[in-house]
């Protein structure tokens, strides 16, 4: 088996953490023993770019477990859990290439080793696995069942594809299933950003003045969580409905340039670049804290940054940069501008992305039974799946719902009956 770790000898303390994980991932238990005992990936290649976290190692397993044969890369340079990597390649037999702190270089090579497997499935967190294949992979096209798509900033670019025409493959939007996007990114962005912030940092929250710009779910779930420690949030938007939304939701709204004279920290989830510019590193105080929570890390413009710098103190803490002015105001830069909930923390926790991976899973398996029935576009999940994993997973946490009557039933598909 070919693979690329950083060390074999971690695994143990990977396996721990994997089984950790899978104590609060019920609904992909479920998934995981039906695949098991129906084999629907049963002989297929699947190649899957995304955190290698301890929950992706669950979602992997489940995989498998359907008949899959998987390999893994990381879908971030800094968001991969080494001692997970390690125990999926000696514990699972699961090829991975990832490795915490690789370069660019390396990244891509590993990107290229996945799809070196000859891949019938792909999944992406971010859509750069397609885009390789697009570029370079072209011949592995007409082989390619579907791929799924598990972050926003991935939709946004394979929906630019299919308006282009560029789309070349059918692709499952599960980031845009309720089930993922409603809880995934406000509950788990939320709390797993605020989460790397602190680690990162140890600055306290409560009074100090936070950023949020974008009020899109990662954003709410990410201004909910500062204001619910103390902090007075302030969101900048360019989208007027969020705007008022945020505004109702009872958080101040300004534009960034107001915005960056008065912040403490400062954070990014909008899969947009240079959010954070020059002309407002210009304007912060000093000791202000930018970082990003967006998937790639072109929303804070860092080569702005370093060229206003006269100097740069890399690491005066993990992940923490020190970027000072010329008038002397320093400006600390978490996780080089990437992911700060999986650079300097965990990711999210294991109980919302049961619902994530389930979702996942089960569109893999769609994409299996309609093999030959999906166009070069992008679809969104089918709400039988959206259903089945809502049930699942009120029932894990022993939460019981009404149901229609059959008279309910009849009202609503009816439109005779009025006032």
């Amino acid at each position: 088996m070919d693979y690329d770790i950083k060390d074999k000898a971690l695994s143990s303390k990977g396996k721990k953490r994997i089984e950790w994980a899978d104590r609060d991932m019920p609904v992909l238990a479920q998934v995981k023993e039906r695949f098991a005992k129906e084999q629907p990936l049963r002989g297929l290649r699947m190649s899957a770019c995304l955190h290698v976290t301890a929950e992706t190692a669950n979602l992997v397993r489940t995989l498998k477990a359907g008949g899959a044969e998987v390999a893994l890369c990381a879908s971030n340079p800094l968001s991969t859990q080494d001692d997970v990597a390690a125990s999926l390649v000696l514990d699972f037999d699961i090829p991975v290439f990832a490795i915490k702190g690789e370069d660019n270089e390396v990244y891509y090579k590993h990107l290229h080793a996945a799809l070196k497997h000859s891949p019938q499935i792909t999944m992406d967190d971010g859509a750069d696995l397609v885009s390789v294949i697009h570029k370079e992979y072209q011949k592995l096209i007409p082989q390619i069942i579907g791929s799924m798509e598990e972050t926003t900033t991935g939709v946004i670019r394979l929906k630019a594809m299919e308006r282009d025409g560029a789309l070349k493959l059918p692709v499952i939007a599960v980031n845009d299933a309720a089930t993922k996007n409603l809880f995934d990114n406000r509950y788990g962005t939320g709390q797993s950003t605020i989460d790397g912030i602190v680690r990162a940092t140890d600055v306290l929250l409560a009074g100090s003045v936070v950023v949020s710009a974008g009020y899109g779910w990662c954003g709410k779930g990410f201004a909910m969580r500062a204001r619910g420690m103390g902090a007075n949030v302030i969101v900048t938007e360019v989208d007027p409905v969020k705007a008022i939304e945020a505004v109702m939701d009872g958080f101040r709204v300004m534009p960034m340039a107001e915005a960056a004279k008065i912040g403490d920290v400062f954070c990014t989830l909008t899969g947009d670049v240079n959010v954070l510019d020059v002309e407002h590193f210009k304007l912060m105080k000093d000791g202000a804290i930018v970082c990003n929570s967006g998937h790639f890390n072109v929303e804070i413009n860092i080569p702005g940054l370093k060229k206003l710098a006269k100097q740069v103190n890399p690491g005066v803490r993990n992940f923490v940069d020190e970027y000072v002015l010329s008038d002397g105001r320093r400006i600390y830069l978490l996780a080089d501008g990437r992911l700060i909930n999986l650079s300097a923390a965990e990711g999210h926790p294991a109980s919302v992305m049961d619902m994530s991976f389930s979702t996942q899973a089960l569109a893999a398996e769609y994409c299996v039974k309609n093999k030959g029935k999906l166009q070069p576009k992008v679809y969104y999940v089918p709400q039988e799946v959206e259903d089945w994993v809502a049930k699942l997973k009120l029932k894990s946490m022993g939460v019981s719902i009404d149901e229609l009557t059959a008279e309910q039933k009849k009202y609503l598909s009816s439109w005779e009956e009025g006032t």
